[in-house]
C-alpha cells in the first residue's frame, strides 16, 4: 500500500514529516503547532494515517496534514 502526505510525496517506515496546519488533540487540551517535526514515523494500516511521536505521546496522525521532512 503507498501511504502519500499532502503534497503527494511516498511516506516510508522511519522517515519525519512536518505538520502543515495547527492540531488540536482529541481528549486533550493540548494543540500541536504548525511546523511541529514528526520523526521516526511508523505506517498503519489505513493508507490515510501514520503513528508518531509527536509532543511527548504517540499517537496516530492523518497524512493530509503533513509533508515529508
Amino acid at each position: 500500500m503507498d501511504v502519500k502526505d499532502s503534497n503527494g510525496a511516498l511516506l516510508t517506515e522511519g522517515d519525519s514529516v512536518t505538520l502543515i496546519k495547527d492540531l488540536k488533540v482529541k481528549g486533550s487540551s493540548q494543540t500541536l503547532k504548525r511546523g511541529t517535526l514528526v520523526k521516526n514515523i511508523r505506517l498503519t494500516n489505513s493508507s490515510g494515517e501514520i503513528e508518531g511521536r509527536a509532543g511527548g505521546s504517540t499517537m496516530v496522525l492523518k497524512t493530509e496534514f503533513l509533508k515529508k521532512a
